[in-house]
Parts: structure tokens; C-alpha cells; sequence
């Protein structure tokens, strides 16, 4: 079976809804089909994307907020408008300074955000 969920070539952020994932951290998944998804993931201060790795391609831009980006041993502070890139099976996280909200890329689609 092959995953769409493009099926109109608009989607507006109204019609899908937020999901809690833990404390402090939602997220909405936008659209996906089985090579591409965009998820917008909505972080409280104080709140961490803990420490992970997938077989995904990553690449996230942040819509606002400030963040402490990890990706294996790097950090750097990146705020609204930045951009990080996760390579395949590489550990990454987050902690968020301020409350924001991040803009998921990934290559394949994420079958566990589903």
C-alpha cells in the first residue's frame, strides 16, 4: 500500500491537529507520501527532543523560538529563520531556550509519526 496523505495540493494548517508527543512538545503532521513528510513540532521552554537517531534524512528550519541544537558531539544556538541538517542514523537533539516551533523535513516518510 503506498502512504499519501497529499492528496489536494493545499493543506491548511487549521485543518490538521496538534498532538501531544511528552511534556512541552506537540506536533502536526502536515503531509507525507512514502518519500517525503513535513511535521511542525511545537516546543514550550525548557523542553527537550531528547537525544535520538533514525534511518531518516533530516532537515528542520525554525520558524521561531531559539534552540540548542545537538548533532553527534556539535551544539549550536540556532533561532528563527536557521536551518539544521541531520544526516541518515546520526544522534541529534534538542532543548529549547524559548518557546518556538520547528519545521521537520524527512526522507523517507517517518512511518512511527503515523
Amino acid at each position: 500500500m503506498e502512504l499519501n496523505e497529499v492528496d489536494k495540493n493545499f493543506i491548511e494548517d487549521a485543518d490538521k491537529p496538534w498532538v501531544a508527543v511528552e511534556k512541552g512538545i506537540e506536533r502536526k503532521v502536515m503531509g507525507y507520501d512514502d518519500d517525503l513528510m513535513m511535521v511542525k513540532v511545537r516546543f514550550e521552554t525548557g523542553s527537550t527532543g531528547s537525544l535520538h537517531k533514525h534511518i531518516h534524512t533530516q532537515i528542520t528550519f525554525i520558524e521561531n523560538g531559539v534552540f540548542e541544537v545537538v548533532i553527534h558531539s556539535e551544539k549550536k544556538i540556532l533561532r528563527k529563520g536557521d536551518v539544521f541538517y541531520v544526516p541518515s542514523n546520526i544522534l541529534h537533539g534538542v532543548e529549547c531556550r524559548e518557546a518556538g516551533v520547528l519545521i521537520d523535513v524527512f526522507h523517507p516518510v517517518r512511518k512511527d509519526f503515523l
